[in-house]
């Protein structure tokens, strides 16, 4: 197929790339072998008006996951076992996926805000036996392990990697926070994270893992607004790791500073932050609690970081923050947005407040997730998702007819590469992969003439809430949870500063009341708080198609 993209890649960015034959775990042994000595992960904890901090070396890091594999492998954990990891950004999470890996495990990321109703569902569907959680989390997953397969909890706290005396002063400000346990009681089943690591004394048994195998489950709403597993292989995320890295060749090999703000759950954080930071041996600085927007711009500022991938949400909370300019941030040097579309004006106001360039991005879970970026320092074009990475093949199809789109006509973005999933868990009958490897995005896109990619609008019902996709069906089973409720809709309305909000239409049942109030605050006792509708419309009745599907975009519309 023609590719005009690859006239306009900036110079040292290949057409194509040589993948070596490696499980992704190969890429932090290259780094630990080759840049030992090198800090990996710096951590930047803030407990009340102190940041505390932490680091460990690439050599120390290695060290930490083969005893956490070692750990898993002595409590029975086997290859192909599923190892859940419900974390916030922390070395712990590092250490765990690495290590998980390592032992032939299969890796499920958990969004750690999840409610005990959100957290049952994921863990009794990706059938996990063992979960890595703060202890503060142990009473969630207790009530609801029973309906799970769990039979292994390994606990941590957010200053377990702390020295002392600063983890001992940071204990007790975020103990009476809620945010550390004191006891995690005698269970036999329930195992503190660093004491199973200190008991690991010789090398853990080798392990046979394959780039085909699958290392990662990645929950996502998917293409079709139904949450589902998305299986990627080690292959899938080495790839995309070398992808991107060789869209960046300005950066340089263990000279890197890396912000770790994005979440490492989403697989935006894990490629383009945790991922691509081991790849390059680069400084990876880690922020488990990034609010509020000042802390992150104290250790911006106070670590130099060069690297910042983020979405448009972080970027705006910055340039709109009202003492930004009293802080240093010329260290940046190249911020990745995604998630969502980025603004023209924020681009522009950042990189005049950092001198770094800010370029849009694009991807999905599916594509582990990277497929297009702007060029960093060659020609970016306003509104546009930018280029195909190296290796990824795009094309827009026609919906109706499923033909090849003319150019600068719109269609939906179909995809393809070696980043691209084999499929869904256990959702053959959803699966967007055609039978010669084609990813249907579900996104209707353009291409100009020079290759340049622009997101028109979405074909799928998904909602995205700085940067986190929300499925309309699962707030929609929610509000149908109240005995009020006869019908209900949920759709995104535009939002300046999250991209889109979540916005509820309800039909209340006859001789029924509640206040638009109460339904957000049953519905915040059921969701995580980026799913909780910001505003309900109560109405007469629904406007549907003949089918009787909500016309999601006629109530946005207020037609």
């Amino acid at each position: 197929m023609e590719k005009p993209w690859l006239d306009h890649y900036e110079g040292g960015v290949p057409p194509s790339l040589s993948y070596p034959p490696i499980p992704l775990f190969g890429l932090l042994e290259r780094s630990a072998n080759a840049h030992g000595q090198r800090p990996a992960i710096t951590l930047a904890l803030r407990a009340g008006d102190v940041v505390h901090g932490a680091a460990l070396t690439y050599g120390e890091l290695q060290e930490q996951v083969t005893r956490f594999t070692g750990a898993l492998a002595a409590l029975g954990v086997e290859p192909g076992d599923r190892v859940a990891l419900v974390l916030p950004n922390l070395p712990q999470f590092v250490i765990a996926f690495y290590g998980a890996l390592r032992a032939g495990a299969i890796v499920v990321s958990v969004n750690p805000s999840y409610t005990a109703r959100e957290l049952e569902w994921q863990l009794a569907d990706c059938g996990a036996e063992t979960v890595v959680l703060l202890s503060a989390h142990l009473p969630l997953l207790e009530s609801i392990r029973v309906r799970t397969a769990v039979r292994r909890i390994i606990v941590t706290d957010v200053t377990d990697y702390l020295p002392e005396p600063e983890r001992r002063e940071a204990e007790t400000i975020l103990r009476a926070e809620g945010a550390i346990t004191s006891s995690t009681g005698d269970a036999p089943e329930v195992h503190r994270f660093l004491a199973l690591l200190e008991a690991q004394a010789g090398p853990p048994p080798a392990r046979q893992v394959n780039p085909g195998d699958i290392a990662l489950l990645q929950y996502t709403s998917g293409t079709t607004g139904a949450p589902q597993a998305a299986m990627l292989t080690h292959r899938n995320l080495v790839a995309n790791t070398m992808q991107f890295r060789s869209w960046t060749p300005e950066l340089t090999e263990a000279g890197e500073r890396v912000m770790g703000v994005l979440p490492f759950f989403h697989i935006y954080g894990l490629t383009v932050a945790m991922n691509l930071a081991v790849y390059l041996a680069a400084e990876l600085i880690v922020l488990p609690r990034p609010r509020p927007i000042e802390h992150v711009l104290e250790v911006l500022e106070r670590e130099r970081a060069t690297v910042f991938p983020g979405v448009p949400t972080t970027y705006i909370s910055i340039i709109n923050h009202p003492s930004v300019e009293r802080y240093d941030l010329r260290s940046i040097k190249a911020c990745i947005s995604g998630a969502a579309p980025l603004p023209v004006e924020v681009q522009a106001r950042f990189e005049q407040l950092t001198g770094g360039r800010l370029v849009e991005g694009y991807g999905l879970t599916e594509a582990s997730p990277v497929t297009h970026c702007n060029p960093l320092r060659g020609r970016r074009k306003a509104g546009s998702i930018g280029l195909p990475l190296p290796d990824v093949e795009a094309r827009i199809v026609d919906p109706t007819t499923m033909a090849d789109a003319p150019v600068g006509e719109e269609g939906e973005l179909w995809v393809r590469g070696p980043n691209v999933m084999p499929g869904y868990r256990d959702r053959s009958e959803a699966e967007p992969i055609t039978a010669d490897g084609w990813l249907r995005t579900g996104d209707l896109a353009r291409m100009d003439a020079e290759g340049y990619f622009t997101i028109v609008d979405r074909l799928k019902d998904i909602i995205i809430v700085s940067g986190l996709n929300v499925a309309p069906r699962e707030v929609e089973d929610v509000l149908y949870e109240h005995p009020a409720v006869l019908e209900a809709a949920v759709a995104g309305t535009p939002d300046p500063y999250r991209g889109e909000t979540v916005r509820a239409f309800v039909v209340l049942r006859p001789g029924q009341y509640i206040t638009e109030e109460a339904l957000v605050a049953f519905c915040a006792e059921r969701l995580a708080s980026y799913k909780i509708p910001r505003s309900v419309v109560f109405m007469a009745e629904l406007p549907r198609t003949a089918a009787g599907k909500p016309l999601r975009r006629a109530l946005v519309k207020g037609e």
